[in-house]
This record gives C-alpha cells, sequence and structure tokens, in this order.
C-alpha cells in the first residue's frame, strides 16, 4: 500500500475559492425586488360560480355558464425574468355544482406549432414539456393540498402535498376527468374534479387556497397567477390566491372497492413456478372529511415495474426506491426526521446533501421482502391515514405469510404529527414487527420539524430500538438522533446535519446501512444569474460539500470534500466540474467484488475524483447526456464513464439508453463493469399504454427485460400483460421468466 499523503487541504481550498470567485463579480438578474409577494396573494381572489346547467367535459368551453364566471389571468414569471409578466396569457375560470368542482383553462400562445407534449401516460413528466398545474389548500391551512397538473394532450398527473413539500405523495390516485384540445391560438383544457375525491371542512361556505402554474417549456418559463420567488414551487401554498364562493358542498364518503384476478405462468432454473391463478380486494373508504381507510386482501404487485439495476463500489446496501403503489399511497406521513434532503448540482453530477438514506426508521420496501431479498406473500392488511383538526395520523398493519425459512410475521406502523407555529409540527412514531416464535423488533421516536422567516428550516429526531439481546451485538446504544438546519435564498443555499446512530440500533423495518457511527454533512453554494450573460446562461452554481463519518470513540471511518461549479442554460441543458477529495479508513478488509475475490485490505486510504457531466436540452426531440470521472481509488484507480441518448417522437414514442462503465485496477486486481439500460415507452392513448426495460450486466452476468402493457379500462381500472425474463450474460441461457395477466375494475360509490 502506498505512503498516505497530507489531505491536499490548500488545493482544495483554492479551488473551492476559485469556484465561489467565479461569480462575485456578477450582478444578479431577474431579482424582482419590487414584489410583495404577501401582499400580492391577498389580492388574488377567484369567485367560484355554481353552474346552472350540467357540463359536458370536451375541451370546448362552449356552455354558457363559463361566460358568467370571473377570470384568473395575468400569471407571472418566477423563471427565468422572475417578476415579469408571463410571456403568453392564461385564462382559468371555476365553475361547480353539487358533484364536481370545474376548471375551464385557455393558455393563449402565438406559436401553438411549438407546445410541447412530452408524454401521454399517466403521471407523466411535467418538467419536460408543457403543462398546466393547479394546488387547492382545501383546509386553508397554508400547508397541505391537492396538485392535479395537465398537459395538451389530456395526460394526467395527480399528487397530495403536505407541509408545503416536505413530503409529495406522487402515487395518489384521484378520480378526475379531464379533456384538452390545440387550436390556432393556443391550447384549452376542461377539467372535473368531484367532491368526494377530496377531503375539507363541512362548513356549508368554503373558502380554499389555490394556485395555478403554466410552464412553456421551449422557454423553459415558469408562471404563476399568484406570483411566487423564483426558489419556491407551487408547493408554497402560504403565498396562494384564494378560491371563494363554494356553497353547500360536501366531500361525501368517497367508498371504493377494487378487486382483482390474476394468472401466470412462468420457469424458472432454481424453483418450480408453474402456472397459477388468484384474486384480491382493495377497498378504501372516507371514514370522515379528513380520514381515509384502506383495506388489501391477498396483496399483489407483480404489475409493478422492475428495479433499475446499480453497480455498487461501496461497503453498504444500495438504496432501491419503493415502486408498489399499495404503500406509496400516503407514505410521506410516515416520513421521520429526515427534513427535505436538496440535491446540489445537476446533470448527474451533484451530490445530495441530508439525511435521505443515513436512518429511514419506516421504510416499507422491507415488507414483503425477505433477509436474502425473496418474495414474501401478503396476506393482507390495512392502514388509517389523514388528519383530523391540528393532527395527521397514519396507521398501518401488514401480515405477511411465511416462505422457507422467513416466518410469518405482522408489521405495524403508527405515526402522529401535531401542526404548531404557522407551519411546524411535532411528531411520534411506534414501530413493531412481531414474527412467530420470541423474535420481536420495535422502535419509538419522536421528532419536531419547524419552519422560520419562510427559508429557515429546522428539524431534530431521537429514537430508540428494542430487540432480543442475541439479535443485536452487545457494544454500543440502541438509540440514535440526528438534527438538521437548511437555509435558502435567492443567492445563497446552506445545509447542515449531524446523525449519530448507536452501535445496537436494529431496526429491521426501515433502511440503515451504517450503526456505531456520527455523521456530519454540510452543503454551502451561491447562485449567480449574470445579467450580461443572461440570452444563454440562466444560473452559475458553485457548491462545497463536507461529509464527516466517524466511529462514536471519535476515529475517522470516511470524509468527502466535494468542490464543485453546475452550469445551467437556458435552454434546459448544463453541466458540472468538481473535484471529490475522499478519505476512507478501513478496520477490516473490504470485498468490492466477491465474484472475482478481489479486496481491498485494511488501512487508511486518500484519493481524490474528478468528473465532468453534460446534459443537452431534454425536451428535445434527441437529447444526450454522459459522465466522465477519473482518479485514484484506494491503493489503485478508477475511470468510469456514462453516456445516454434520449428521443421523444410526437408525445408518444420516449425511448433512451444509457451505458455506465467502470474500469478498476487495484492492487489486487483489476475489472471492468459494464451496465446497459435501455427504456422505451409508447402511449397509444392516455388509457394504453406499452413500456419496456431491458438491462444488461456484467457484473452480475445477467440480460433482463421487463414488457409491460397498461390499458385503462374503467376509471382507475386496469388491465397488465407483463413479461419478465433473466437470461446468463455468457451462455445465453434462461434463468427465469413470468408471464402474468391482472385485471382490476374499480367501483366507486
Amino acid at each position: 500500500m502506498r505512503p498516505v499523503e497530507a489531505l491536499p487541504g490548500v488545493r482544495i481550498l483554492s479551488a473551492a475559492a476559485l469556484f465561489f470567485a467565479s461569480g462575485v463579480m456578477w450582478p444578479l438578474s431577474g431579482d424582482a425586488g419590487q414584489i410583495d409577494y404577501k401582499l400580492a396573494r391577498l389580492e388574488r381572489n377567484l369567485p367560484a360560480v355554481r353552474a346552472a346547467g350540467p357540463i359536458r367535459i370536451d375541451g370546448s368551453l362552449d356552455e354558457p355558464d363559463w361566460a358568467r364566471a370571473p377570470m384568473a389571468r395575468a400569471f407571472i414569471q418566477s423563471d427565468p425574468q422572475e417578476g415579469e409578466p408571463a410571456t403568453e396569457d392564461t385564462e382559468v375560470r371555476v365553475l361547480y355544482d353539487a358533484t364536481n368542482i370545474y376548471f375551464g383553462v385557455f393558455a393563449h400562445d402565438r406559436e401553438p406549432h411549438g407546445i410541447l407534449t412530452s408524454e401521454l401516460a399517466k403521471d407523466f413528466n411535467r418538467e419536460s414539456g408543457d403543462d398546466f398545474e393547479i394546488i387547492l389548500d382545501t383546509f386553508h391551512d397554508e400547508r397541505n393540498g391537492y396538485m392535479f397538473a395537465i398537459n395538451a394532450h389530456g395526460a394526467k398527473w395527480d399528487a397530495q402535498m403536505i407541509n408545503e413539500g416536505r413530503e409529495v405523495n406522487e402515487n395518489w390516485d384521484a378520480l378526475w376527468d379531464v379533456k384538452a384540445r390545440i387550436v390556432e391560438t393556443g391550447w384549452y383544457a376542461e377539467i372535473a374534479i368531484p367532491f368526494r375525491t377530496l377531503r375539507f371542512s363541512s362548513g356549508d361556505e368554503q373558502t380554499w387556497g389555490v394556485n395555478f402554474q403554466r410552464r412553456i417549456r421551449r422557454r423553459n418559463e415558469d408562471s404563476f397567477w399568484a406570483p411566487l420567488p423564483r426558489i419556491y414551487d407551487l408547493q408554497r401554498v402560504s403565498l396562494a390566491g384564494t378560491l371563494e364562493g363554494l356553497q353547500g358542498v360536501r366531500p361525501g364518503n368517497d367508498i371504493r372497492v377494487k378487486p382483482y384476478v390474476l394468472g401466470s405462468a412462468g420457469t424458472s432454473t432454481r424453483v418450480a413456478v408453474g402456472r397459477d391463478a388468484t384474486a384480491g380486494l382493495d377497498v378504501k373508504y372516507g371514514v370522515t372529511s379528513g380520514l381515509t381507510w384502506d383495506f388489501t386482501v391477498n396483496t399483489d404487485f407483480s404489475q409493478v415495474e422492475a428495479d433499475e439495476q446499480q453497480v455498487n463500489l461501496t461497503r453498504f446496501s444500495l438504496f432501491f426506491p419503493e415502486k408498489r403503489d399499495f404503500f406509496l399511497e400516503n407514505s410521506g406521513i410516515f416520513q421521520f426526521g429526515q427534513g427535505r434532503g436538496v440535491v446540489f448540482g445537476g446533470g448527474g453530477g451533484g451530490f445530495t446533501s441530508g439525511r435521505q438514506t443515513d436512518a429511514i426508521l419506516f421504510f416499507s420496501r422491507r415488507i414483503g421482502l425477505s433477509e436474502n431479498a425473496e418474495s414474501i406473500p401478503i396476506a393482507g392488511g390495512t392502514r388509517l391515514t389523514g388528519r383530523f383538526g391540528a393532527y395527521s395520523v397514519g396507521v398501518l398493519s401488514i401480515q405477511q405469510r411465511s416462505k422457507n425459512t422467513s416466518l410469518a410475521s405482522n408489521v405495524t406502523a403508527l405515526r402522529l404529527r401535531r401542526n404548531v407555529l404557522a407551519n411546524s409540527d411535532v411528531g411520534l412514531i411506534v414501530l413493531n414487527k412481531e414474527a412467530d416464535g420470541p423474535r420481536y423488533n420495535r422502535v419509538v421516536g419522536t421528532d419536531a420539524n419547524f419552519r422560520f422567516f419562510g427559508n429557515l428550516d429546522l428539524n431534530v429526531a431521537v429514537a430508540r430500538t428494542f430487540s432480543p439481546a442475541a439479535v443485536t451485538s452487545s457494544n454500543g446504544s440502541e438509540s440514535m438522533g440526528n438534527g438538521g438546519v437548511h437555509y435558502r435564498d435567492r443567492r445563497w443555499e446552506l445545509q447542515g446535519t449531524y446523525a449519530r446512530i448507536g452501535g445496537r440500533f436494529n431496526d429491521e423495518m426501515g433502511f440503515v446501512p451504517r450503526t456505531g457511527i456520527a455523521k456530519f454533512d454540510s452543503t454551502y453554494g451561491v447562485r449567480f444569474r449574470p445579467r450580461h450573460l443572461s440570452k444563454w446562461l440562466r444560473e452559475l452554481f458553485p457548491h462545497l460539500g463536507v461529509t464527516n463519518v466517524s466511529w462514536l470513540n471519535g476515529d475517522l471511518q470516511s470524509r468527502l470534500i466535494g468542490a464543485h461549479t453546475s452550469i445551467n442554460l437556458q435552454d434546459g441543458s448544463g453541466g458540472e466540474l468538481g473535484v471529490d477529495p475522499t478519505t476512507e479508513n478501513l478496520i477490516a478488509p473490504f470485498a468490492i467484488n466477491r465474484r472475482r475475490g478481489i479486496s481491498i485490505p485494511v488501512g487508511r486510504y486518500q484519493f481524490n475524483e474528478w468528473h465532468t457531466t453534460w446534459r443537452t436540452n431534454a425536451s428535445a426531440p434527441v437529447s444526450l447526456n454522459g459522465r466522465a470521472t477519473a482518479g485514484e481509488f484506494y491503493d489503485g484507480y478508477k475511470q468510469s464513464y456514462s453516456i445516454g441518448a434520449a428521443v421523444r417522437l410526437r408525445g408518444r414514442l420516449n425511448a433512451s439508453i444509457n451505458e455506465s462503465r467502470n474500469q478498476i485496477r487495484l492492487r489486487a486486481g483489476q475489472y471492468t463493469t459494464d451496465l446497459i439500460t435501455a427504456r422505451v415507452e409508447y402511449g397509444f392513448s392516455t388509457i394504453a399504454f406499452a413500456n419496456a426495460l431491458l438491462q444488461y450486466n456484467t457484473d452480475a452476468r445477467e440480460w433482463t427485460s421487463n414488457l409491460r402493457f397498461n390499458l385503462i379500462h374503467h376509471r382507475l381500472s386496469d388491465f397488465f400483460l407483463v413479461f419478465n425474463e433473466r437470461r446468463d450474460s455468457n451462455t445465453a441461457g434462461l434463468l427465469d421468466r413470468a408471464l402474468v395477466a391482472k385485471m382490476t375494475y374499480m367501483v366507486a360509490f
């Protein structure tokens, strides 16, 4: 092992100083300080008019009632020219009757041929094309809301938002309808949202918070009816306008029953699969105007898209996100003590500051999976989520069946939060896992999240686990604690977090990759918008990050110091350049590649890695992205490359391919990994879609394919046809294959 040199602190500080000084001399542009945003919201009042006749959702706005409704217009830019009028007018009217609230939209556009529609799929990518968005703060508490988005071809996106975006549940599925059409002067949209879809108070006269957003992608422009500073987005409902005049409406019970039937056939070289048929049921019941009770029986997730594979070059577990709808819906309410992590940089070259994956106390992906990642059948479960008064509540209980070496078990989660001050909350979480026999695992924690002055966030959390003594090691504490602060204004973005996790902290229902550590993480960034370069340059963002992880006795485990500068152009393209000096102190050998038998010996290592990234305009018919890194790596060297291309055609076809390569040279050996990911999505219409995910991984020596066809044959009712296959990449031999057909049918009362 080569001798260890001192950290190149002088070079790091010099580089950081150069990055920050690169923009100090440049004045800001687009800072419209003349707008008083709190005053502006008070002037944005929109009356809703009760419709005298039926409203047909056809995108025409030709019913006489639309002409009687007052109009919301005069949208104001937040980006690129904050405080300036939007470059195109947008007109919004609101009607309602006993069952629905209606929004009529006309988005003026002098160049309708330039309107970009990226996708037809449900929950489309809003930022890659033109769209119109609504947020409804139905309790008018200035912190929570429902979000709806559409594009010019009628694709839909919806979400629940909590605490002004600290949690956004994009997997919430609402009952609503929309029709859109493009004309010579812009595009129309007509939207109907049933009142039973929403939760609101039972008063005879309703006053809601409301705001509208218009995105014109070819200009990379965002504008709002109730204006917002560019550092905020539509979720900032404390600056939303007001929707008035709703009288005599009720949310309704919103009872939904969704049974499913499924048939499957498959083959595998490891276990017997054969043919199977099954059925199950999901039920949703609106207990009160704020609480929803869900039930699931014989739960199935066979239609869920496969994970995108990753190559692990660390000594810790990789994080894979939850994708199953039942667990994603209302999942934000179970978030605990994480604050709101921030991704600095862009184009794949940034780094994430915050504790999103340091200690996730409740990680639903652990449900239905064994310790060796095998699927465990779920017998059923129930969930109660929502709010009553100043409280938010979440209760979840899932029963897992036994399979092979995994015992039958029950997982229960309780989350309670109370709103305090203007936009803050305090909370409690209790988790319990009981398996057949004497094994159990319990977690209790409390947290608090505070916001001051609109842009300063503070959070703190503590928790403790309880397990049989034989399950955990004999050293260390069973407790953890963390705290963080985040500040952002137009120029500065600063964040610092500290987490301390005991050596016996054992959370079997969460994701905690390291225990017995103390971690400090901080990021310091400053944004520049040079006025004299504003025709092509939108923002320059140099930022410095410091992450230090030590054992609880104070000995260093890891340290990363990242000095990066990212650049964003006016068309949405951009890139980043950076260096990451790293220290790793190994007290045990690190098996970096078990299949090849390559390990890194005990020792203290210091190395630098340089990286550069670039991405072209993602909304263009063809776009490219790339990343290159090179530098020392433990007792050797690493070179990594990735390149990708995407194609978008007429809003129907979206295809992309990405190839990443790691060339590792160590004293114990050298090897190369390749990972190719290809994705194809085609929208036949807004109710029929096909997609394919193909992956090639030389490290796992596998080809995998996941093909899915989805038809929405009735409101919130689907037919899925899914084909999965894995093959050995060396021999092309079949490892396993499965074909699944599944149909659901939702009945609403």
